[in-house]
């Protein structure tokens, strides 16, 4: 058990950067949604989809290979595994950037951008950067630095916190002021564009960041460990991009399959609006998975049994923990509605549909693990790509009907395939012994409270949030009973 503890801890690091600097990230869309109409933050939604896409393309699955291979016993030396994996990332990110900017104007034109130029060249040279210093923050987990790297983390996000306050609110403040004293460089019709230039501010500065784990040791380019790690990690690129359309493909398709142009965008902002309220569970599973795969892959190498049940022991608890998540965020919706504008309440029925779809994507990820130990993770492209084939379907079949709702179910749809299948084919191709009923009860109780809460609402808010208090304390209180035991020893 003792590796669980030390997964817990560095999940627990690893959180500050993740859990705690999205929820001031989340902070912001209080911001934009009073200071934007709906249609200009559905545009920042749509874009920054896209981005979420690319970003991985421009990744191609090298952080999973480096982990794979800096700890492959035919690679003794883990410094030749990260100096190659930087140079790749360096040229492939490198020329990018060159194609972004050779082909400015088609692009902007594609992404109803044309008119703003700056938006394409901006986000476009934060994702080539954010693609680049994937890996020295993949190096600082494999060293197991996640103090450096929650501290870095945390910077970026503050920085870019920080401008977004500058441009959004203080330079507005001033211009009604004294326009003189910023008029050389602050536009007031630049609006959503400040949110981009900040973007790529912050990313600028991570790097610089970045400079102790780019140099101090001998850059060095191994061409047949670059080739074994292509092959590796290419199915994890098609693995990564149907993984990201299926969280993504929703806000890219809606403007697509509303005829309303004007209204597809209003939809979109009050859709990815109220899907930052449900981001709390995405946060979590960021931080467990950020220490999950270096545990994995060290917990491989002693084989046996132990690795086993620390792997069942870590799903055990990261269903506990989503579910006392979802239900934290579920009992205190009243009060967490209000981190996005009143004009956005009507898409809160979202929130508790999208938890529960990523709470899926977290136990797909933790099944994840055996074609990812067995170096077939051709598997983990199958997965995604029938995740990927549910996500379009359901889209098609459900938005022109149902609207933002329909992207929301399609999600649920999506995992929930993917979570099945995945746990069918790894327990013939690499059983793990996970106990499905001990999950499914804290699952099923767990909505049971969620149902309970729905039925004894009372006119009082306070009361209901008492009651709600008490419904949370009993979920931790049983499951610290049942496993806190087995936890300690």
């Amino acid at each position: 058990m003792g590796a669980i503890k030390s997964l817990a801890k560095d999940t627990a690091i690893y959180g500050v950067s993740s859990i705690v600097g999205r929820f001031l990230n989340w902070c912001l869309v209080p911001l934009y949604t009073i200071m934007f109409p709906a249609a200009e933050y559905g545009v920042v939604t749509y874009l920054y989809s896209i981005v979420a896409v690319v970003l991985i393309i421009l990744i191609y699955g090298m952080e999973t290979g480096f982990f794979r291979f800096a700890n492959h016993d035919r690679y003794p030396d883990p410094m030749v595994v990260y100096s190659t994996s930087l140079i790749s990332l360096a040229v492939s990110s490198s020329l990018f950037l060159a194609l972004v900017l050779i082909f400015l104007s088609p692009i902007s034109v594609a992404l109803d951008c044309g008119g703003h130029k700056a938006y394409i060249w901006m986000m476009g040279a934060a994702v080539a950067m954010d693609a680049f210093t994937a890996l020295p923050f993949s190096y600082l987990r494999y060293r197991h630095r996640p103090i450096r790297f929650a501290i870095l983390k945390l910077i970026n996000i503050g920085l870019n916190i920080g401008l977004n306050l500058f441009f959004i609110l203080l330079c507005p403040w001033i211009w009604e002021r004294d326009p003189g004293l910023i008029v050389g460089w602050y536009n007031p019709d630049f609006g959503i564009g400040y949110i981009f230039l900040a973007n790529f501010i912050s990313s600028l500065a991570t790097l610089l960041l970045l400079w102790p784990e780019l140099h101090g040791f001998t850059w060095r380019w191994n061409g047949a460990l670059w080739r074994e790690m292509l092959a590796y990690s290419f199915p994890l690129l098609i693995l990564g991009i149907a993984g990201i359309m299926n969280q993504t493909l929703d806000k890219i398709l809606l403007p697509w399959l509303v005829s309303d142009k004007a209204d597809a965008m209003y939809q979109l902002g009050i859709y990815g609006a109220n899907y930052k309220i449900a981001i709390v569970m995405v946060m979590f599973t960021q931080a467990f998975r950020f220490a999950y795969e270096p545990f994995i892959f060290a917990q491989n190498k002693k084989r046996g049994g132990d690795s086993l049940e620390a792997f069942r022991q870590a799903m055990k608890w990261f269903v506990i923990m989503a579910m006392a998540i979802f239900l934290g965020v579920m009992f205190y919706l009243d009060i967490l509605k209000y981190f996005i504008s009143p004009r956005y309440f009507s898409g809160l029925k979202v929130v508790p549909v999208v938890m529960i779809a990523e709470l899926f994507f977290g136990v797909f990820f933790n099944l994840s693990l055996w074609y990812k130990l067995t170096d077939r993770t051709i598997w983990g492209t199958w997965f995604s790509l029938i995740g990927l084939a549910v996500t379009i379907g359901l889209n098609v079949l459900l938005v022109p009907r149902m609207g933002y709702m329909g992207c929301a179910w399609a999600a649920l749809g999506c995992y929930t395939v993917m979570m099945v299948t995945s746990y069918l084919v790894g327990r013939v191709k690499y059983p793990i012994g996970y106990d499905v009923g001990r999950l499914a009860a804290y699952f099923v109780g767990a909505l049971a409270l969620y149902g309970l809460s729905l039925l004894i609402t009372t006119p009082t808010e306070w009361i209901n949030l008492t009651l709600r208090t008490i419904l949370l304390a009993f979920y931790c209180f049983v499951a610290w009973m049942m496993e806190g035991k087995k936890f300690k020893r």
